[in-house]
């Protein structure tokens, strides 16, 4: 963003102001989610997507509290490992189709935290305020029984993805009178159809783009370390249209919560999520999100607070920006984030800005010879515990 608006006039002062600001201001993140939200108010049943990413800083010693963060990398041996800082996002997904999300959190993922109980803490922060009773997407790597715990008491249903190795068990049979009675039931492996039994609803369709679809369904799963929260298993197949047999890996869904919708219906609200990997390319490669080079994790919060406020005011003029594209693109009926944002320029001019112009206040004297220099704390790499859940400590040093 520095460098789009640099050497507009729009942007008048130097690249100092622009740190220095971040360095003084204060982003009120709860009145700013508040007023998300408000938005939101006429949506019958909202849909939320939780996911993370890093902001990767490897060359960044001075800069307190780097994690090792998962990053995927397109080179075959390459290790999918980097050093920076882990930001969990909830957002709303407001359309069915398209590329739109809209953050109503984008925080930083502490070093006592794990993106499990951030998610379910954004999840909670944002139920408080809204109306309707939502439907939170999860990827794989939050299907678990801690979150499903953490989110029990949470106004909201959820729709979350699991991994193709985990063990699923039934609800336990009726007590018999003797001993301790039984936690679980029947062992469900998703990697040994062996374990399997009938399920209670199949279904296939033919769809347009993907094919032949088969869906089965399964009630009153639980996982292992939480028996007392029931859910339901979803099954979803990408066959050949003459052998039958699975043209991909199959994709396994969970359903927590009070009104599922029809099977035809939750495999594709599930896809809905992708849109908030949408969003993370937007902020890196648009909005430069992972541009500035700032000092401190809570400089870098603060300019990390301004990437849900910019993309919502991309969504909201939307419908006012009048397209501009190069030559070669094609034109859209429906704009994109990244088209918006491409077009945003003659309708800043024409609205211009509040601001004065920057007074020259003379050359800085610079360094005083003969004053001392002293060098910054150098901090080391945090790494993780094993826990998913883990408490905050009372002190940093």
């Amino acid at each position: 963003m520095f460098r789009r608006f640099g050497s507009q006039s729009l942007f008048r002062r130097e690249w100092s102001s622009a740190y220095e600001a971040l360095q003084d201001c204060r982003p009120a993140q709860e009145k700013l989610m508040q007023l998300y939200i408000q938005q939101m108010s006429q949506v019958e049943r909202p849909v939320l997507a939780i996911d993370h990413t890093a902001w990767l800083r490897p060359h960044a010693p001075t800069l307190k509290e780097r994690t090792y963060e998962h990053q995927p990398t397109a080179l075959p041996y390459g290790i999918p490992v980097g050093i920076g800082q882990g930001y969990s996002t909830i957002a709303w997904i407001p359309s069915t189709i398209g590329s739109w999300a809209l953050p109503l959190r984008h925080e930083r993922i502490t070093s006592w935290e794990n993106p499990s109980a951030k998610g379910a803490e954004q999840l909670a922060q944002v139920c408080e305020y809204l109306q309707n009773r939502p439907i939170a997407l999860f990827d794989s790597e939050y299907g678990c029984a801690p979150l499903i715990k953490a989110t029990a008491a949470i106004a909201a249903d959820k729709l979350m993805r699991i991994r193709s190795n985990r063990c699923l068990w039934s609800a336990p049979l009726s007590y018999s009178g003797r001993g301790r009675p039984r936690t679980h039931g029947k062992q469900f492996k998703l990697n040994d159809a062996q374990t399997w039994w009938e399920p209670e609803q199949t279904r296939e369709s033919l769809e347009p783009k993907l094919g032949r679809i088969r869906l089965r369904k399964w009630d009153n799963l639980h996982f292992r370390g939480s028996p007392k929260h029931p859910m339901t298993l979803i099954l979803v197949e990408r066959l050949e249209a003459v052998t039958g047999q699975l043209k991909t890996q199959p994709l396994w869904l969970v359903w927590v919560g009070i009104q599922m919708p029809s099977l035809a219906e939750i495999w594709q609200l599930y896809l809905r999520r992708f849109a908030l990997e949408h969003w993370y390319r937007l902020a890196k490669q648009t909005l430069h999100w992972t541009v500035p080079k700032l000092s401190t994790p809570e400089q870098c919060q603060r300019w990390s607070d301004l990437m849900p406020l910019v993309t919502w005011q991309l969504w909201l003029t939307k419908d006012l920006v009048k397209e501009t594209r190069l030559p070669w693109p094609k034109s859209l009926s429906e704009l994109t984030p990244g088209r918006v944002a491409q077009s945003m320029l003659p309708f800043l001019i024409g609205i211009g800005t509040p601001t004065v112009a920057p007074k020259r206040r003379g050359n800085s004297d610079g360094w005083q010879p003969g004053k001392a220099r002293t060098k910054r704390c150098r901090y080391p790499v945090v790494k993780k515990g094993k826990g998913r859940f883990q408490k905050s400590p009372k002190s940093i040093s």
